[in-house]
């Protein structure tokens, strides 16, 4: 394969990355911890996880079922046009899921990390060895918890219509991200107590290796934004390089070097194309755009409020009034920036207690509820308003909910509350059910 420039790296992110076209489409990828709820303490190995789905076949909607290193289940949807026809979908697939693995005597987790087990490694492929040498090279044991005991809800978004639409949707995903962290914060227990966080899980990402977590757009950063992802890219450090470029033998944990240094003659052999994908893949900011936006920054969700933020981003991104709305909360609230590093941390740590916050997120709640059932989504109007009804408009989260306590949750329905919402299981309406 040919050698690559920087030139190229500039090109493909153009090219690829960034795309345009109508906007309208939605996807979501829902993480969940699997658990045992007669034994919540232990480990569900990937063994008997992998065996309860044997039977679960071709999902009725369609989406895909992948894992994370420690074990964790990622259901993703397929792409849809609108909020609606994702909820759907994914819904059913949940479903499916859910009994499956309820026969098999586990549960799908709604906490966003693990509050009790320690990290452990499952899945042994070359990518994720060298993904934790890196992170013990660097000492960062974060990397470690990162990787085997958090889980999001990832809403994916198109990335607009034309240029211009595009710049303005980039930079109202990182305006929203800061409120998006702390109006779905369900993370404040781990390792047995609280955190002092609401987003304990946002704050290990953020602890993560900056070249690689933090958001890029920053404070005050008006620069082109397939400029400044291409630039990001290059400055990041590189986590590992395979022996050959098609990824066959040994991989190289950690070769000491940035992208652009590597590109530029410092890494153990010539980059490519392929290593380019592969790097871009072990970026994790909270937008990532791969021909799409992927927002990152949400908490996994007990059960019944995970469409809770793919709807909301929906409708403040595609409605046009709901966007007016959004744009003109978030502007208030970062002061016409992009947000810095001062109002992510106090998202993850005060979530919708920060009055300030509360007040943007309250309004964007407000405007998304109004524009669903105009989108067709009506079903969901009604669930976001139940969320901010008991969370948003009271200044709470999830995370608020109570501490986590060791047991068996929803006998029998594949599903569980294990995270701060002890509640939410006598509720009648719920995503998966």
């Amino acid at each position: 394969m040919a050698r690559i420039t920087t030139d190229d790296v500039h090109g493909y992110i153009n090219g690829v990355c960034f795309k345009t076209g109508p906007p309208g489409k939605v996807g979501a990828e829902t993480e969940w911890l699997v658990t045992d709820p007669a034994r919540p303490t232990e480990p569900v190995h990937l063994d008997r996880l992998t065996e309860a789905l044997d039977t679960t076949g071709t999902l009725p909607a369609g989406s895909r079922i992948t894992f994370e290193p420690g074990g964790q289940l990622e259901l993703s949807s397929a792409v849809r046009p609108g909020p609606a026809k994702v909820y759907e979908a994914l819904a059913a697939d949940l479903a499916h899921v859910g009994k499956n693995l309820g026969e098999a005597g586990l549960q799908l987790s709604g906490a966003a990390l693990d509050p009790v087990r320690p990290p452990l490694r499952q899945l042994r492929s070359a990518r994720y060895t060298a993904m934790e040498r890196f992170f013990t090279n660097h000492r960062q044991p974060s990397g470690r918890t990162m990787m085997c005991s958090t889980a999001s809800v990832q809403v994916c978004l198109d990335t607009g219509a034309d240029a211009a639409d595009l710049r303005a949707r980039w930079e109202l995903t990182h305006r929203l991200g800061p409120v998006l962290v702390a109006a779905f914060a369900n993370s404040a227990f781990w390792r047995g107590r609280p955190t002092g966080w609401k987003s304990t899980r946002w704050a290990i990402w953020a602890a993560t290796d900056a070249s690689r977590t933090r958001p890029v757009l920053d404070l005050g950063d008006r620069s082109d934004p397939a400029t400044a992802w291409a630039e990001y890219a290059l400055a990041a450090k590189v986590m590992a390089v395979p022996e050959t470029p098609e990824g066959d033998g040994h991989w190289i944990a950690d070769p000491g070097c940035t992208l652009a240094e590597w590109i530029g003659g410092l890494g153990p052999r010539p980059a490519t194309l392929v290593d380019l994908e592969f790097h871009l893949s072990t970026l994790f900011p909270p937008v990532r755009p791969r021909g799409w936006w992927e927002l990152r920054m949400i908490d996994a969700l007990p059960h019944r409020w995970w469409p809770v933020p793919m709807a909301l981003t929906a409708a403040l991104f595609d409605d046009p009034v709901a966007r007016a709305t959004a744009e003109e909360a978030t502007e208030r609230l970062c002061g016409g920036r992009a947000p810095g590093p001062r109002l992510w941390l106090t998202s993850a740590q005060r979530g919708v207690a920060d009055p300030e916050i509360a007040a943007c997120a309250q309004a964007c709640f407000d405007a998304g509820v109004r524009a669903l059932p105009r989108m067709g989504a009506a079903d969901l109007a009604s669930l976001v308003d139940d969320y901010a009804d008991r969370y948003t408009r009271r200044g709470l989260s999830p995370a608020d909910a109570g501490p986590w306590v060791p047991g068996p949750r929803s006998a029998g329905t594949g599903t569980s509350g294990t995270g701060p919402d002890p509640a939410h299981h006598s509720e009648s309406r719920g995503g998966a059910r």
